[in-house]
């Protein structure tokens, strides 16, 4: 927790002497009762003595004090709260060799379930884009909140050959430009771009002139190698077996070019644990709440307590 005005915790020291005051004169009365030396007439005038009961009204008094320093103070805690502003493109690879059952029950549907799940972690008002990419890149989806719109084109994404990821990221910035801005602002809304892959450019533009046009627009990409080493297809058409390892080391550099972040999944479940961490980044921003009304209920609620004990006890306001 943090305080906006600091200057106010002075105000503790008031408070503290209040409490060393009312120490001192329970002191006074201590030495004052002691002066009555007719103890048995003092027990007949006031045979029932509140005891430790007299201190409950002041301390609630004192604590309400305290609690209304604190609020003066303005407390406030980091909160996680939804993005207003800000657009993501999600750039999925639909090359053949996303038929690799190397990840059940393949690297494709695998993929679609966990993009699935990402799309509804986000906030509302966040605006996504879907690209596909195989030999060349398509925009499916340009960004919109109407994130069942991505799902479903999500659902329907069919392979081809080829791995343009290049080409991917061109498209992705295109989709981005293309969002008008909203009738209050005076800047396009925040990009990014999540390119999810299991291989390396074999067509289209090369990643690093692609790179370059994403730092220039100042859109990081977050890239996502998916597969394993051990993943193998059929080739269509064709008697015989491929190997088709996942590429880390280009989609790694991709990331590192533009401020991205780069991520690594075997598994489907994997792949659900990096989308939501990025969802989390990407969606969401730290913002300061103030919490001081928590303490100001709290001070009004030990003033009616120390009240209402006070009356009760002694039959007067404290």
């Amino acid at each position: 927790m943090t305080f906006l005005a600091l200057h106010w915790l002075w105000l503790f020291a008031a408070v503290a002497a209040l409490a060393a005051l009312y120490v001192a004169s329970q002191f006074r009365r201590r030495e004052y009762a002691v002066r009555f030396t007719n103890l048995a007439l003092l027990d007949t005038v006031a045979p029932e003595r509140p005891r430790w009961r007299r201190h409950l009204p002041a301390a609630a008094l004192l604590l309400a004090l305290s609690s209304l320093v604190v609020a003066l103070a303005r407390p406030a805690r980091i909160e996680r709260v939804p993005r207003e502003r800000a657009t993501i493109v999600v750039a999925i690879d639909t090359s053949l060799s996303m038929m690799a059952e190397d990840v059940a029950p393949n690297r494709l549907d695998a993929a679609k379930e966990a993009a699935e799940s990402f799309v509804d972690l986000l906030p509302d008002k966040i605006n996504v884009g879907l690209v596909s990419f195989n030999r060349t890149a398509t925009v499916l989806v340009s960004p919109t909140d109407d994130h069942e719109s991505i799902k479903r084109a999500i659902g329907g994404l069919q392979l081809d050959q080829g791995t343009a990821i290049g080409e991917a990221i061109f498209a992705s910035i295109q989709a981005i430009d293309s969002l008008p801005l909203a009738d209050d602002a005076e800047e396009p809304a925040p990009g990014r771009i999540i390119l999810m892959s299991d291989g390396e450019t074999t067509a289209g533009r090369p990643d690093e002139l692609a790179a370059e046009a994403a730092i220039e627009r100042d859109i990081p990409i977050s890239t996502i190698a998916f597969g394993t080493a051990s993943g193998s297809i059929v080739v269509p058409g064709e008697d015989r077996r491929i190997s088709v390892p996942v590429n880390e080391d280009a989609l790694r550099a991709i990331a590192q070019q533009t401020d991205g972040t780069f991520f690594t999944a075997a598994t489907g479940e994997q792949l659900k644990d990096v989308y939501a961490d990025i969802g989390s980044s990407v969606g969401y921003e730290d913002a300061r709440r103030e919490v001081g009304g928590w303490f100001v209920l709290g001070a009004v609620g030990a003033l009616f307590v120390a009240a209402a004990l006070s009356l009760l006890w002694f039959s007067r306001l404290p």
